[in-house]
């Protein structure tokens, strides 16, 4: 919920968090993380995922994710473990 994602041909994949006004808060790298980091990352910034498509969104949800950039995690670094872009090229992100 209040997610879009758009393939941009070329580009490095980040997420880009806007304000309600939707003035750019902060760019999030993403190529260096798992589908697991990304999906946590997603989650601790306040994101609600909906059991389906059509599912209703709960009321505290309904203007999610609204925390300061105070309130937000630190950027996090690349674990040791680590997949090679390569690696992510082939992978499908259908759960984001």
């Amino acid at each position: 919920h209040n997610l879009e994602m758009k393939h941009l041909p070329g580009a490095d994949p980040e997420l880009v968090l806007l304000s309600h006004r939707y003035e750019e808060l902060e760019r999030i790298p993403l190529s260096d993380m798992t589908r697991e980091e990304i999906n946590q990352l997603v989650q601790e910034l306040g994101f609600y995922r909906k059991e389906t498509p059509d599912a209703p969104v709960p009321e505290e949800f309904r203007f999610a994710p609204a925390k300061s950039l105070l309130t937000l995690p630190p950027p996090r670094a690349p674990a040791a473990d680590s997949k090679t872009p390569s690696e992510h090229d082939n992978e499908e992100h259908r759960d984001l």
